[in-house]
């Protein structure tokens, strides 16, 4: 089986064609900054502060806004927790496959974690089971990892339980990390989102949706489509049906802003990845826009 980091590395390096690595190695920095939880003093509130970090015992004493300051660490540790439930051995919205793409992302971020001295470490599974890998610090445990994550998602015979998943978390890791969920496009449940929010409260949280591929397309296909969870076929007579194309992009799209407005409110980074060939530049407008949110 070729290197899978060896893949990754090749878009990354082709991406920097067009714009340099250094720029998602700065983007990964800003990944990082001051969101440690080693307390180090309080001052007073300045335009621009997160409000998360006010101290309102603090506030309440003195009778002005406080915040915390912390001090940095120089080592982080980036979780990639990853859907490996069957549904994300499809095909993603450029037609190729999720897999591959989920694998892209996590081997892209854990590229550059390496590069800034940092480990990961990776939890991923489905209904049967929910797994963990040991940190590592070291290509070939990202290779290890990006293998694992490949073999979970080519033998799953289990629905995705992204809940499950996310409770495992909450429940199990308790060191506060840089958490990136890599998932697809199911709808969000009441019960994502009481996860999510124990999750944010101690941890730094980024969100990667691999996009689906559209169940009915906008003209007639020649291949027959089928549903990797029900392996029921879409009819060939639905493929090109104008009303059957709005009503489905309609439903995803209502799907899409709920999760958004959900991500927003609780503070989460959030990208939506449509394919192989723009994942890269998906990742760094990212890294960016947390970047900027800081400043």
């Amino acid at each position: 089986m070729p290197s899978l980091i060896t893949q990754v590395k090749s878009k990354l390096f082709i991406h920097s064609s067009r714009k340099s690595l250094h720029a998602l190695d700065g983007a990964y920095a800003s990944l990082l900054h001051g969101r440690s939880l080693d307390f180090e003093d309080l001052r007073k509130y300045e335009y621009g502060d997160q409000v998360r970090d006010i101290d309102w015992r603090a506030t309440a004493r003195q009778g002005t806004p406080l915040v915390k300051r912390h001090r940095a660490q120089r080592m982080h540790t980036i979780l990639f927790a990853v859907d490996t439930g069957r549904s994300m051995s499809a095909l993603a919205h450029d037609e190729r496959s999720k897999k591959e793409l989920a694998i892209l992302a996590a081997g892209a971020l854990g590229f550059l974690s390496l590069r800034h001295g940092d480990d990961f470490t990776t939890v991923y599974g489905d209904a049967a089971g929910i797994r963990r890998l040991a940190p590592g610090r070291s290509e070939g445990a990202l290779e290890h990892a990006l293998r694992t994550i490949d073999r979970a998602i080519d033998t799953s015979r289990a629905p995705s339980d992204r809940d499950a998943l996310l409770s495992y978390l909450t429940r199990n890791i308790s060191r506060r990390m840089i958490v990136v969920i890599v998932t697809d496009e199911a709808p969000i449940t009441d019960e994502t989102e009481r996860m999510l929010r124990r999750l944010r409260v101690q941890h730094d949280v980024l969100w990667l949706t691999v996009r689906d591929a559209d169940v009915v397309l906008e003209h007639a296909a020649s291949a027959t489509r089928t549903d990797v969870d029900t392996l029921w076929d879409v009819p060939d007579f639905v493929q090109g049906d104008p009303e059957i194309v709005r009503e489905l992009t309609a439903q995803t799209r209502a799907e899409a802003a709920q999760l958004a407005e959900i991500l927003r409110r609780l503070e989460i980074s959030h990208a939506v990845l449509d394919g192989q060939d723009d994942a890269v530049s998906q990742l760094l407008q990212l890294l960016n826009r947390r970047s900027h949110d800081r400043l």
